[in-house]
């Protein structure tokens, strides 16, 4: 017999994503190359401008050297948005490349990404339904404590650390959207990018720069975390638990620059109606459906503020 919960996991989705009819979507789903390559350059070229900048303080002003220190920190931890997006193969209309852009952005923000498209599957099939969706295994803040842990990113690198050694090791017990079959291509993923961490810190070393892993990677990617935190608690804390993507998710209406590093991902209910549809067509799909959603934020100080005030 079909549990309760899954009976509404099947029925609820079923009825919102009607909210479109087939051609509509047929046009919002329609993938880009160009697009894609478009929206990667411009986020690395932010990253590779502001890290010179950061990285060669004896030519860059104090001043300038914080905020280039900020926005690099900022566009390599966003980078966890490119690697979402190509974890749903969405990002270009060539599957392969949407893979080994995930793979390369997994690297840079300290994600795995043949780990996340897995885990993240789950998610999306069973959003906020508790004991199922395995975001909700990291707690939401229930105090002020709680919370400022969570935005400092603490909590977050003590889990990655924690998770990519479960990972390397082949300890799947924990994690039952890893399919049996796929524990192996998992686990040697996740072995081959802690080869990359260590061949960079080797790397570093040889040429005279022993600290380059942290002053160029670690340091930066632990200043931008707090942004992401904060953007990624927006998305379905305080909303419903239950199977109805119309109430358990959140979209915020954040500034153009936050939005564009985010790869329009702030349009989350958007996503999470139809995760088929490419990251350059969240906005219009945003235009057509917003009437029908709970929850649409101004902002994400907004939100956080209300969840600060919750406790």
């Amino acid at each position: 017999m079909v549990s309760q919960i899954e009976a509404q996991s099947e029925t609820l989705p079923h009825q919102a994503r009607q909210l479109l009819n087939t051609e509509q979507l047929a046009q919002l789903n329609r993938r880009s190359n160009l697009r894609g390559t478009v929206q990667l350059v411009g986020h690395l070229s932010v990253m590779g401008i502001s890290g010179y900048l950061w990285l060669t303080p004896h030519s860059t002003p104090i001043l300038l050297s914080g905020i280039a220190l900020f926005i690099y920190g900022v566009s390599l931890a966003t980078m966890f948005a490119p690697l979402h997006e190509c974890a749903h193969r969405t990002a270009f209309a060539n599957q392969r490349f949407n893979d080994i852009v995930a793979w390369w952005a997994g690297v840079l923000s300290f994600y795995n990404s043949t780990f996340y498209r897995r885990y993240h599957k789950w998610h999306h099939r069973y959003t906020q339904i508790i004991g199922k969706d395995p975001e909700l295994e990291d707690p939401k803040p229930q105090n002020l404590r709680d919370y400022c842990q969570q935005v400092s990113g603490l909590d977050w690198w003590l889990g990655k650390i924690k998770g990519h050694y479960q990972v390397a090791t082949g300890q799947f017990d924990a994690c039952p959207y890893i399919a049996t079959e796929a524990q192996d291509e998992v686990m040697r993923s996740m072995r081959w990018q802690l080869v990359v961490y260590l061949g960079g810190a080797i790397a570093a070393v040889a040429l005279g720069h022993p600290l380059l892993i942290l002053t160029g990677w670690l340091l930066p990617l632990a200043v931008g975390q707090p942004v992401l935190r904060l953007i990624l608690l927006a998305e379905h804390t305080g909303c419903s638990h239950d199977a109805n993507p119309l109430t358990n998710t959140r979209t915020t209406l954040t500034l153009l620059p936050l939005r564009w590093l985010m790869w329009n991902l702030p349009f989350h209910t958007e996503h999470h109606l139809y995760p088929s549809i490419p990251f350059h067509q969240l906005p219009q799909a945003h235009a057509q459906l917003k009437a029908h959603f709970a929850h649409i934020e101004p902002g994400y100080f907004k939100v956080n503020r209300d969840i600060v005030a919750s406790f």
